[in-house]
């Protein structure tokens, strides 16, 4: 139902006296301060269940692959060692994205394959053993079958009560560390971006028979925590509003609400210009936890960060400049912390290495691990360039110290060398100064690329990495290929490609996502250090039309080539132009 802007006032202070009266705050005692104002809230048993769980970990890419069994997504067969070594990082918790639509029978029963019950329990014991708090749940089945309810609900409705009555009663007798997440990322149609009043009917139809099922299944599922998304695991207000509807509903303190961020998405995937953690995408993490904060945490409704990360990771790590990319989840951390949040890392074995069960990138770690308890400082940018044959120059880099004090500054990371300040550089405030005989020196060889590593440590958190590389201007040369596999040569020469743009001859933009005319990191190109080439994808190619396009590459010493191709059906040809 719509209301106009008056009968909307009127329904708000009926609503709110109603919830006073009603609402999980009340049941369950909890402030509705911000703590983020300097007034912490007054924890019910549900949000410190929810805060001891601080800091969780996805096991993704195993029980949730959709192939013939946990290693068809390419991580290698859980084993016991692994689970107790995410428990030595620190971490408190793990979420178990499981798909069972591929080991359930047919209707009516729709039995689940018995031997992988037995596994997920195996690996479900493991981890509470290991002391972790754990999250079971449907995983891909949300957008395989669920997302038919509207026009399938005959089938839908009765194989998702057939799973929850089946899973309940595997694990009703399994401590309280263990939770049940209803559905991952419900949708009720084919694509993303839907508000349709029936798709929240139907999240709150499944929300409300798996409370039920879960409920009346006995024994610990009694009052076992239970954990609620919103549609589509989004935090719009929208989507937030109708849960805590929903949650208000059920009446049961021992509910949670859990969402997914994955940044603002031109940062998160590295396009449109979006190379660096500026204003845009810090305000976006704060509107988004503001929200959660404010319509469910501060009225007595936790809130878990289901799933976090960057979606260009589903390409390549590196498709986000790493400084970049450790500014965006020193921030994120801190402030979903500051909103009495827990999060839980998106893992599908790009972090963690499953298989030496060592972190891929330390660094990476180490400043997550120091968000836990406080904040990292960090700087302007994690590069320091120097370019060949040109008068090395003092680099000053502004620093974002977080409340933090400088203690030292190294070269290279087991801090063998220490600079001395005043000679080798300069604290001002917040502005580090290299001095130039320290940076002549620590280029010295002539190499291009990499020639030393700085290491700034602080009096609390992460220390932050300089990379100082030695370059000149890249070049580029003709080539020719198909739309299928097209490379232009490349001399970096030391340099890092940070994006690039395409426009037709009259101006308009090319490729894909044309409403821009920066094109996506490792979607519609990728630069190859190791072949010594810029690739232009096949995706790419697959959105521009026949004739010139004109490309610009902007490199991170702030260097930028021109360079023009020509497409003829497949045929694509390539030439540099000049700048």
């Amino acid at each position: 139902m719509r209301f106009s802007h008056n009968a909307k006032s009127i329904v708000f202070i009926a609503t709110v006296l109603l919830i006073s009266l009603l609402s999980p705050a009340s049941i369950l005692g909890a402030s509705a301060k911000n703590p983020s104002e300097g007034t912490k809230l007054k924890e019910s048993e549900i949000q410190s269940y929810v805060s001891d769980m601080q800091p969780g970990w996805n096991l993704g890419n195993t029980f949730d692959a959709m192939g013939e069994d946990e290693t068809s997504w390419g991580n290698p067969r859980v084993t016991k060692e692994l689970i107790q070594q995410i428990a030595k990082q620190g971490y408190k918790s793990i979420r178990i994205p499981i798909t069972w639509d591929q080991r359930m029978g047919d209707g009516p029963d729709y039995k689940i394959d018995p031997a992988f019950m037995d596994r997920v329990e195996e690996v479900v014991n493991w981890s509470l053993d290991a002391g972790l708090y754990v999250m079971i749940n449907l995983h891909h089945d949300s957008w395989i079958w669920v997302h038919q309810m509207g026009e399938n609900r005959d089938e839908v409705f009765p194989r998702y009560q057939a799973a929850w009555t089946q899973i309940a009663h595997t694990f009703k007798d399994h401590s309280h560390k263990l939770m049940f997440e209803s559905i991952n990322e419900p949708r009720f149609n084919s694509g993303w971006g839907s508000e349709d009043q029936t798709h929240y009917v139907h999240l709150d139809e499944l929300n409300t028979s798996f409370h039920k099922i879960v409920r009346e299944s006995g024994s610990k599922n009694t009052d076992r925590p239970l954990v609620l998304p919103t549609l589509e695991t989004n935090a719009g207000q929208e989507r937030l509003d109708e849960l805590y509807q929903t949650i208000v509903k059920l009446d049961d303190p021992n509910l949670i609400a859990t969402v997914h961020y994955y940044g603002f998405w031109p940062f998160s995937v590295n396009i449109a210009g979006f190379t660096r953690f500026e204003e845009q995408t810090k305000k976006d993490i704060t509107d988004t936890f503001d929200r959660a904060f404010d319509t469910l945490v501060s009225k007595g409704i936790p809130v878990i960060l289901g799933e976090y990360g960057l979606l260009g990771f589903d390409k390549n790590t590196g498709t986000i400049e790493q400084g970049e990319k450790l500014k965006f989840f020193e921030f994120l951390t801190h402030y979903v912390q500051e909103k009495n949040i827990t999060h839980m890392l998106w893992d599908n074995g790009q972090h963690f290495n499953r298989t030496n069960l060592k972190w891929n990138d330390q660094d990476f770690y180490e400043l997550m691990r120091a968000s836990w308890k406080t904040r990292s400082a960090t700087a302007e940018s994690d590069l320091i360039f120097i370019k060949k044959g040109e008068k090395v120059q003092d680099t000053s880099i502004k620093l974002e110290l977080n409340g933090n004090k400088l203690t030292g500054t190294f070269v290279n990371r087991k801090k063998g060398e220490k600079l001395h300040k005043g000679k080798d550089y300069i604290l001002s405030g917040n502005t580090l100064t290299l001095k130039a005989n320290t940076l002549e020196k620590l280029t010295a060889s002539g190499q291009y690329g990499d020639n030393a590593e700085l290491t700034a440590s602080f009096n609390k958190g992460a220390d932050w990495t300089f990379d100082v590389i030695l370059h000149d201007t890249p070049k580029l040369q003709s080539a020719a290929g198909s739309a299928d596999s097209f490379a232009i040569p490349a001399a970096f020469n030391g340099d890092r490609l940070a994006t690039m743009e395409a426009v037709y001859s009259d101006g308009t933009n090319a490729g894909p996502q044309n409403w821009t005319s920066y094109k996506e990191f490792g979607y519609a190109f990728t630069p190859s250090y190791q072949s010594n080439e810029i690739k232009l994808l096949e995706n790419f190619f697959n959105e521009v039309n026949d004739g010139i396009v004109n490309l610009k590459f902007h490199f991170w010493s702030g260097e930028v080539l021109n360079y023009q191709i020509t497409k003829n059906g497949d045929e694509v040809t390539g030439k540099v132009t000049s700048n």
